[in-house]
């Protein structure tokens, strides 16, 4: 041992603020509106390398769009969007109530990051594949999917359309392009990226698009799936939602204080974003570009979408243990509904009579539609029927399955 050298020490990072302390944002690096170039969509991955420490925003402080990614949206669309994000916002609200009220056995609220999933729904079609995680209900709102219909597998009951064999909040819609979400978390991404090969081998015309957190990139899933995307270019966009927190463990565990979590791109030759996530303009912008590159054969994007999660994160989590009770009010990115709110007054074509209509008539869709589902029964009044157990898991029952309901009697 070399006597002038010190012991070595093992450091395990922590976060800017616990419980008691105050809020600290000073570490997120954020760009003013407008400010970060948009290079054309056929540029080579390498020219993007300043995007991935860059911010792309559109919506600046007064709620007016500027710079060079305003993707110019039509007032109809923006409304379609904003009332989308007021509607999954309030069907979080009721079904996090429920969960308190013994409906439900699980719920996880995507409070402060619905622009991601609802900007990305409606960009992309329903054709191409969405491979999700928990917190993109967004996306089968924006697409108009049936709020019983989710509140059926919710609350697990006879009309559950996964049959019991999901948890409550892990969708699957292959009509809405929604695939089946994943409980082991990571492996979505290197599913994707399968899809979208498989989309370029056959010739098609439809796209992949997966999103994970921040904490689960550090899953080794994420980093084959970044190899297999930029070795085959496949037609993906892969999506980093960086909300700060990954359970109870600060986004600096995955290694969010040593770069930014777009820059992983750059080591494997594939173009990134870092993307204002609470910007419904930039997040569409964003996905739009990259979903242009995708359907032209350039292959994959990687886009950190800079977010913070307002709610626990799930209904089993209690995030006053872990972090300032007021971090969220402090969040320097704002509020998605309130910022695309500001925007379209700004426009003269809302006004804050609008928004409470708005926000009215969300919770009347969801009241009739948790009346319906409520009716079929909530957790333990109804469930699907025991017969599914043998149903849709293989081609053909052999002996051992028939005598197996034989003996159940179904």
């Amino acid at each position: 041992m070399t006597k002038n050298t010190p012991k070595l020490s093992l450091r395990v990072p922590e976060p800017p603020a616990r419980p008691g302390d105050k809020a600290d944002f000073s570490h997120v690096q954020i760009d003013e509106a407008g400010a970060v170039a948009r290079p054309d969509v056929s540029v080579s991955p390498e020219v993007t390398r300043d995007l991935a420490f860059r911010l792309v925003r559109v919506l600046d402080d007064n709620g007016k769009a500027v710079g060079p990614w305003d993707p110019k949206l039509d007032v109809e669309t923006l409304k379609r969007g904003l009332k989308a994000m007021v509607l999954t916002r309030a069907f979080d609200d009721r079904m996090h109530k429920a969960h308190r009220q013994g409906k439900t056995s699980f719920y996880m609220k995507c409070t402060g990051e619905e622009a991601i999933a609802v900007a990305q729904a409606l960009v992309l079609s329903p054709e191409d594949m969405g491979f999700p995680t928990y917190r993109q209900q967004g996306l089968l709102i924006a697409r108009g999917y049936p709020l019983a219909t989710m509140m059926n597998q919710i609350y697990s009951n006879a009309a559950d359309p996964i049959k019991g064999r999901q948890l409550p909040i892990m969708y699957s819609a292959k009509d809405y392009g929604f695939f089946t979400i994943s409980g082991n978390l990571g492996t979505q991404v290197p599913q994707a990226v399968g899809w979208a090969m498989a989309s370029a081998y056959k010739g098609d015309d439809k796209i992949a698009s997966a999103w994970i957190g921040d904490g689960a990139t550090a899953e080794g899933d994420f980093h084959s799936a970044l190899t297999f995307a930029a070795v085959y270019r496949a037609p993906v966009i892969l999506n980093i939602v960086n909300n700060q927190w990954a359970i109870s463990s600060f986004q600096g565990i995955a290694g969010g204080m040593e770069t930014t979590f777009a820059s992983k791109a750059i080591g494997y030759g594939l173009p990134c974003l870092r993307v204002d996530g609470n910007d419904f303009l930039a997040v569409w912008a964003a996905t739009q570009w990259a979903a242009e590159r995708a359907r032209t054969n350039q292959g994959a994007t990687v886009i950190e979408f800079l977010t913070y999660r307002h709610a626990p994160h799930s209904t089993s989590d209690d995030p006053s243990r872990y972090r300032p009770g007021d971090e969220g009010a402090h969040w320097p990115l704002g509020d998605p509904v309130e910022r695309l709110k500001q925007h379209l007054i700004g426009l003269k074509t809302w006004s804050e009579d609008d928004q409470k209509a708005a926000e009215a008539d969300a919770e009347a869709q969801v009241k009739a539609a948790a009346k319906e589902s409520e009716a079929i029964g909530t957790l333990g009044q109804s469930r699907p029927s025991v017969k599914t157990m043998f149903e849709e898991v293989f081609a053909s029952e052999d002996w051992r399955l028939v005598e197996q309901r034989r003996e159940v009697g179904v």
